[in-house]
């Protein structure tokens, strides 16, 4: 299936019925008064993420979804039914922005929970609604409301606890392979990754983290350059950022410690809170080099690019240095939630009561 993380789409929810006018006709009873019944109330349209999607690839060719109208009441007090309500299943992680301003709208992180994006118009009034004292026999009625029409954006931001950065051929979708159940495309050169692969990383009985890889960066990819900014929203989510470096003999002229800083500046001019996340080193293709040459070879790059936080030594291709790299992956990510689920500290002027 072809993976898409984009589409714009048109919701329509349905009108509501229009009241009816109407009068009581039945053999000797005089002056039966109106019982003319409410219109019914358009449909409504939900979206629920359903957690069996991992694409947008069904709305980018069907674009217009509309829910059906209410329908108009009638006599003999009879009230129009409402309208049938519609839902759209999208992938968990969509977020709904309006195509005219961009305001996020609604973000559906939680499978399974239904959330009302265009609501339903509600049904007209019938005549009976206007009987009084005064007005015995009142021809009055009121239209359905519209419903709401709403143009949408869908983004797709994949939900995963750790994600792969790095130049193309950087050895990030051979890593993702190494360590978790994901398959993507490994080949030799450049590119090989045009949409994000995602993979299940086990580390123990029932411990496990979701990994993501996407398009290799170059420099200027926050200005539209290469594939990659297509997808640098997909690691906004993540917890932990993983920079992948090819630390092979490179061709003349071409610097690693200018090629990671450069892929540093894109991630702060594109979003100053993706650059703000915890970003590890990994050294990748280690097996490439001289033992030892490797050495120092790894102490001259890191003391040249000053990067101050852990650093880990790999091959992806043997599988050297994944299993220690995965596990304190691991043990990062369970500290991350645990510290996030941590009830908030308590004010000692303001102590809160023992429960009775």
């Amino acid at each position: 299936m072809k993976f898409v993380d984009e589409a714009y789409i048109d919701v329509i929810a349905g009108d509501g019925g229009a009241g009816c006018v109407s009068f009581r006709h039945e053999k000797y009873k005089e002056f039966g008064g109106p019982n003319g019944g409410d219109g019914g109330r358009g449909g409504h349209v939900y979206a629920v993420a359903d957690p069996s999607l991992n694409t947008l690839v069904d709305f980018r060719y069907s674009r217009r979804h509309e829910a059906k109208r209410g329908q108009h009441g009638m006599g003999s007090d009879m009230f129009g039914a409402a309208g049938d309500d519609i839902t759209l299943k999208v992938p968990v992680g969509t977020v709904f922005t309006d195509a005219e301003t961009g305001e996020v709208l609604y973000e559906l992180l939680t499978p399974g929970e239904p959330v009302l994006i265009a609501k339903g118009g509600d049904g007209g009034f019938g005549n009976m609604r206007f009987k009084s004292a005064i007005n015995r026999a009142p021809r009055q009625k009121t239209p359905g409301w519209p419903g709401e029409r709403k143009s949408m954006k869908l983004e797709l931001k994949v939900l995963a606890d750790v994600g792969l950065l790095g130049m193309p051929n950087a050895g990030k979708s051979t890593l993702i392979a190494a360590v978790s159940n994901a398959r993507p495309k490994v080949a030799d050169y450049p590119f090989t990754t045009l949409h994000p692969n995602l993979g299940v990383v086990r580390v123990g009985p029932e411990q496990s983290f979701v990994m993501a890889d996407v398009p290799g960066l170059i420099e200027g990819a926050s200005d539209g350059a290469g594939l990659g900014h297509l997808f640098l929203r997909h690691l906004q989510r993540t917890r932990l950022l993983l920079h992948v470096i090819d630390m092979a003999p490179f061709d003349d002229g071409v610097d690693p410690v200018a090629q990671a800083r450069a892929i540093v500046a894109e991630l702060k001019k594109y979003d100053k809170k993706l650059f703000e996340k915890p970003r590890w080193l990994v050294l990748n293709k280690l097996d490439m080099i001289d033992a030892s040459k490797r050495e120092a070879l790894v102490r001259d790059f890191v003391k040249r690019l000053r990067y101050k936080g852990p650093v880990f030594e790999i091959s992806a291709l043997t599988r050297e240095g994944c299993e220690a790299l995965t596990q304190a992956v691991f043990l990062h990510i369970k500290a991350s939630q645990t510290a996030e689920q941590a009830p908030a500290e308590v004010d000692p002027r303001f102590p809160v009561a023992p429960d009775a």
